[in-house]
């Protein structure tokens, strides 16, 4: 059984895959409590579903890609059978994870996008380094990045756990409506940094504080 705060079809916002449709399930809980935080109502809302009502809920709007999100979807057992479910019913399997909860028992197969706190979040002394060192060419790093601090931080961390060419992407993403874009690209540029630019292109589509989307 799972608690399940939303399930969506919407554009894909972030990461690799920006601009596809997708299909979201939102797991309820957190057990971090990010500054900038966007999405404060997963950690209370929600309604209990099995993993075949999930499943269900998922095959009704006929999209192939579909995003494991929350809150903190690896704080509910039931995640990783209901990542397996997706898998076989041939899905891509997208998991936005925290960076705090280890990804060893992530099914094979699901693209795992784990998001490394920066300073500014307030909870970067909880980030799993052994999270990098389980990186496959499919998975995703990100970083959200508030003001320089941040992005020095991130950059030492690009460096010093050698991420480049061993995961598919690395994605930058400036807290919205704090720090602008050009001044995240600027310094990007000005650093050769070898990162992609994500911009949460679901603010843009529709306005920051709706839902469903």
């Amino acid at each position: 059984m799972l608690t399940i705060n939303e399930i969506f079809h919407s554009i894909q916002g972030e990461s690799t895959h920006t601009g596809r449709p997708c299909v979201f399930v939102r797991l309820t809980a957190c057990d971090l409590r990010c500054t900038w935080c966007d999405t404060p109502y997963a950690f209370h809302e929600g309604r209990k579903m099995s993993i075949d009502q999930v499943v269900a809920d998922v095959a009704a709007f006929e999209c192939p890609v579909v995003e494991i999100t929350g809150g903190e979807p690896l704080l509910q057992p039931d995640v990783y059978p209901l990542m397996s479910e997706l898998l076989q019913r041939g899905h891509t399997v997208l998991l936005e994870t925290g960076g705090h909860r280890s990804v060893a028992q992530v099914p094979a197969g699901v693209i795992r996008i784990i998001d490394v706190k920066c300073p500014a979040s307030g909870e970067s002394a909880k980030n799993d380094w052994s999270n990098l060192d389980l990186l496959t060419p499919t998975d995703e790093v990100k970083f959200v990045v508030q003001d320089l601090p941040d992005y020095e931080f991130a950059k030492d961390v690009i460096r010093r756990h050698a991420l480049e060419g061993r995961c598919a992407a690395i994605l930058l993403s400036p807290v919205h409506g704090v720090l602008p874009g050009h001044e995240l690209a600027a310094w990007i540029l000005a650093d050769r940094l070898p990162v992609r630019l994500q911009l949460q292109a679901h603010k843009y589509i529709w306005t920051p504080e709706t839902r469903g989307v």
